[in-house]
């Protein structure tokens, strides 16, 4: 998948399908009566098979709401992810924008004032069942516009075997590895280099989500691409002592393996622990499918940081966004039926996600969410989790620049605090106050 910053769905989703348009029972080719509305919903593909398409749980979804909501018809467009986002754009630029559209981004259309917010759409209840920081990812200036649709967080991987046979914990141990500093985790890795493992720490910074992998190690010392009043601080002095960490202990020092961390990309990082070439890597959960069907044996924890203080994990979601065609009350009747927590977790189950409310959230911890035991570290981090500032219109060129420099920063020679402020300059230019 690209721009797996923002999309959650397994790699390879979506490619047996190019859309599914599900038309809801109410209504037939599209026609309704005088009195009744139709609502235009188009989707994401989270499916890698048509076994088990997002068309249908929408399907369901809304032949639920339309039995309890009689007048209302919907209409959903599943389409993949390669080509949701443009097909939205393709209907707003034409002047026909969807009602509600679940896609990757959502502040270019809420900076046009193309959006409802979500105070216009919502009950008082629905609205506040969002978990704090997925709500706050949805703010443009302060007002909320992209409802959080799924989760994730980012942890750290180890192979088991991988990290017994070097030494690093005891083959008997009942509780696996629990690193907490950066220390911990360089003097891992050089056992691992030590026991000739080919990547003791694989570290993609390359194009495919570099701004990712740079995110969990900022957080990790304290930083962040955003302070507390959420104007960039991409060159902050813990950003910088994150980046010279990676330089000088891990890449410095051979831990980092064959490929240089500029070209080395995350499907490829995982493709090498699912060979058991890599020792550790920060990853999500498509990788727990991915080793498990390769034999790999793997333990998950929260990165560690540069003093074995807690922080912050690294979130990701992806959007739902109203757009203003007039049905404002529909819309938002219909969006509470999709916040509803049944509704919620039983798409998370179905693709290993993580629930963006409150409810769900309860539910998956319970274990009556459908979301699945090894998921569990995965949703302890989620209330606390930093995620990518996606509400600044700036942010996708700002993600551009981080990939395609950030990755030099760590070679040897590199100079971290010089790229940081050459990236933060033109991220204030592009996100004036």
């Amino acid at each position: 998948m690209n721009r797996r910053n923002l999309r959650l769905a397994a790699p390879g989703a979506a490619l047996f399908l190019t859309a599914v348009t599900l038309t809801g029972c109410g209504t037939v080719g599209g026609l309704t009566g005088d009195n009744e509305v139709t609502l235009r919903v188009v989707a994401a593909e989270y499916g890698d098979n048509p076994q088990n398409s997002s068309a249908t749980y929408w399907k369901s979804l809304a032949e639920d709401f339309e039995k309890t909501n009689p007048g209302i018809n919907v209409e959903v467009s599943v389409y993949s992810w390669s080509e949701v986002d443009a097909k939205v754009a393709e209907m707003v630029k034409a002047g026909k924008a969807p009602d509600i559209a679940q896609i990757g981004a959502y502040a270019d259309y809420a900076e046009a004032g193309k959006l409802y917010a979500a105070d216009e759409l919502l009950s008082v209840k629905t609205e506040a069942d969002f978990l704090g920081p997925l709500a706050d990812a949805g703010k443009v200036k302060r007002i909320q516009y992209g409802l959080p649709f799924v989760a994730s967080t980012r942890l750290l991987f180890y192979n088991e075997k991988l990290l017994a046979d070097a030494g690093v914990v005891a083959k008997d141990a009942k509780n696996g590895w629990q690193p907490k500093s950066w220390a911990e985790l360089e003097a891992a890795a050089k056992k691992l280099k030590a026991a000739g493992v080919p990547t003791p720490f694989a570290l993609p910074l390359g194009r495919e989500e570099a701004q990712a992998e740079t995110m969990m190690w900022m957080l990790s010392a304290g930083g962040g691409y955003t302070d507390n009043e959420e104007q960039y601080s991409l060159d902050s002095a813990e950003n910088a002592k994150a980046l010279e960490f990676l330089r000088d202990k891990m890449v410095g020092q051979g831990l980092t393996g064959p490929v240089e961390p500029a070209k080395l990309n995350r499907q490829d990082a995982f493709d090498a622990f699912t060979r058991g070439e890599a020792g550790m890597l920060n990853g999500h959960p498509t990788l727990i499918k991915q080793a498990a069907a390769k034999g790999v044996k793997l333990g998950m924890v929260t990165m560690p940081t540069s003093d074995g203080t807690e922080r912050s994990a690294m979130g990701v979601a992806d959007w739902v966004m109203a757009f203003k065609n007039g049905h404002r009350k529909e819309s938002g009747k219909f969006l509470d039926h999709l916040y509803e927590a049944k509704n919620v977790t039983a798409f998370t189950g179905m693709y290993d996600l993580l629930p963006a409310t409150t409810t769900g959230y309860r539910a998956a911890q319970a274990g009556t969410g459908g979301t699945a035991p090894q998921l569990k570290t995965f949703l302890d981090a989620l209330p606390s989790s930093r995620l990518y500032p996606v509400g600044k219109k700036s942010w996708a060129g700002v993600s551009e620049d981080i990939k395609q420099n950030i990755g030099t920063s760590v070679q040897p020679g590199g100079q971290p605090a010089k790229v940081l402020e050459a990236i933060a300059a033109k991220a204030r230019a592009a996100e004036p106050r």
